[in-house]
This record gives C-alpha cells, sequence and structure tokens, in this order.
C-alpha cells in the first residue's frame, strides 16, 4: 500500500499548516523551506501556482497519493451538486479520516494504520481499507486491543474532544449520522482552487 514518507515538516511550511498533526512538535511553520527561507523569489504566484499549491495541501492532508486524488477530483466533477463540497465530502467519508474525526486516534496517518492493521469494524465486519466510503447509518468501532494501545486510550479518555455534526461517538463506536457538510471541516480549504486546477 504507497504511502508518503517523505519530510513531512517540510510539506508543512511549504504551505503554513499543519498538515500531519504533529502540534508542538512542528518548528518553524511560518517559514518557508529552502535555503533562504523563500526570500529568494520575489514574484507573485500566478493563479496556476495557487491552484497548484492548494491542491497538493488537500491531498497531503488527507494522505492520498495523486493517481486516488484525480479519481477523486473526477467523481466530484461528474457529481450533481457544489463539485467542491462534493469532493470533500468524498475525502471526508474515507474510513481512516473518520476514525480521525472520531477521535479514535491522534492523527490521520496513525487513524489510516490502525485501519491497515485490522483494528476497526464496519457494522460489526472488520475492514483493513482506508479508502472504504462509509454510508449514512455506518457504525464504526476499534477492536479490544486497539483501545489499549496508549495512542487510543489517551484519546479515548479525553472528554474536550469535539466531533463534526455528522458523527456521533459514544466509547469505543462511532456511527455515521448524516453525509459531512461544508462546514463540518475546520482546515483551511479553498476547495474551489481545487475543483479550477482539475477543470483547466
Amino acid at each position: 500500500m504507497a504511502r508518503y514518507t517523505g519530510p513531512k515538516d517540510r510539506l508543512s511550511r511549504s504551505v503554513g499548516f499543519d498538515l500531519f498533526g504533529k502540534g508542538g512538535k512542528l518548528t518553524r511553520l511560518n517559514v518557508p523551506p529552502g535555503m533562504h527561507g523563500g526570500r529568494g523569489s520575489r514574484r507573485s504566484p500566478s493563479e496556476f501556482s495557487k491552484q497548484l499549491k492548494e491542491k497538493q495541501k488537500v491531498k497531503r492532508l488527507y494522505g492520498v497519493l495523486e493517481r486516488q486524488f484525480s479519481r477523486y477530483a473526477g467523481k466530484a466533477l461528474k457529481s450533481k451538486g457544489n463539485t467542491g463540497e462534493q469532493l470533500l465530502s468524498l475525502l471526508e467519508r474515507r474510513l481512516d479520516n473518520v476514525v480521525y474525526r472520531l477521535g479514535f486516534a491522534p492523527t490521520r496517518m496513525s487513524a489510516r494504520q490502525f485501519v491497515s492493521h485490522r483494528h476497526v469494524s464496519v457494522n460489526s465486519k472488520k475492514v483493513s481499507i482506508p479508502s472504504y466510503q462509509v454510508k449514512t447509518g455506518d457504525v464504526v468501532s476499534l477492536s479490544e486491543k486497539a483501545t489499549k494501545i496508549p495512542s487510543a486510550a489517551k484519546m479515548l479518555e479525553n472528554k474536550n474532544l469535539k466531533f463534526p455534526s455528522w458523527l456521533e461517538r459514544k466509547g469505543g463506536f462511532g456511527k455515521v449520522v448524516s453525509l459531512p457538510i461544508r462546514d463540518d471541516i475546520t482546515e483551511p480549504i479553498s476547495e474551489q482552487d481545487v475543483v479550477e486546477y482539475y477543470s483547466r
């Protein structure tokens, strides 16, 4: 299963946003990567450059590689309704993202690992595919073994977590009560730039 294994701080610094949930471990976030910290270029970015940068940011935020992200964009462009919102809905309904949104894992990367290692069930059936698309009414749960993993146990004990309106959680069980809407996503994303990139 392909996944990004390169330098993560560099990617976060390139967009000025913590893409991988490293928190305090991420240093110099406001300084662009490179020898001169971005001081070498004085030209304002082109519209294409802006769209490409946003596409890369969203792709990396959800931990999706290029080919799969292009497929999501293709589905969104063919669907009815707002294309940008359809794209974000497809990304939000990935099982690894749902595990993260339910507070079972501290980052999307660790959530992906939980799924890949068969620690996650959907409607009582184990699912090991991070890209699995959940549906309204699906019940997502962690295995008993997973709840004892220190990172998961710490998250389950946290009473201050806030969940998006389309998800509910009780202990190690979560339920998809509706489809995600744009207001549920708090990360700084310009989905219109991504749509325009793929609409060229």
